[in-house]
């Protein structure tokens, strides 16, 4: 059986898989691709559960884990902007599909990407931002 906190992140990874649009590469933890899909690339990082606030009788480790979602476009700048528009969408319609990720987490909500343009040799460069996404959710035991 998973731990809590994998449980959580194999959730958010689901849900994110389930609104990408037709096309559109997800990977969780994994390194940029060589060929971004035409319809964009996202990653999921597993991110910082960082320090729980515990609670007594009985005891919870109560998280607000950060977790970081990337979203890479390897497109001509004609369509890129709207390619990068469509998968910001498609991770904010996943966030807001079910806060709860189906009751494993007491809230999720995101912070607004900061995007930016990455300069690659002999092209247009890739739009690229990274999406925070926090996941705060109760455990009886940080290990577990």
């Amino acid at each position: 059986m998973a731990s809590k906190s994998e449980t959580v992140l194999i959730a958010l990874f689901e849900a994110l898989s389930a609104a990408l649009p037709s096309g559109a590469g997800i990977q969780r933890n994994g390194v940029l691709p060589v060929r971004i899909p035409a319809a964009g690339q996202i990653i999921l990082r597993d991110g910082d559960p960082g320090q729980p606030e515990v609670l007594m009788s009985p005891v919870l480790y109560y998280y607000e884990h950060s977790a970081d979602v990337e979203i890479i476009v390897d497109r001509p700048a004609t369509a890129r902007d709207a390619t990068f528009d469509a998968l910001k969408q498609a991770v904010g319609a996943a966030l807001a599909a079910d806060r709860t990720l189906g009751g494993l987490c007491d809230y999720v909500d995101a912070d607004a990407p900061a995007p930016v343009t990455l300069p690659v040799e002999n092209g247009d460069g890739l739009k690229a931002a990274t999406i925070s996404v926090t996941l705060r959710y109760g455990s009886a035991d940080p290990l577990l």
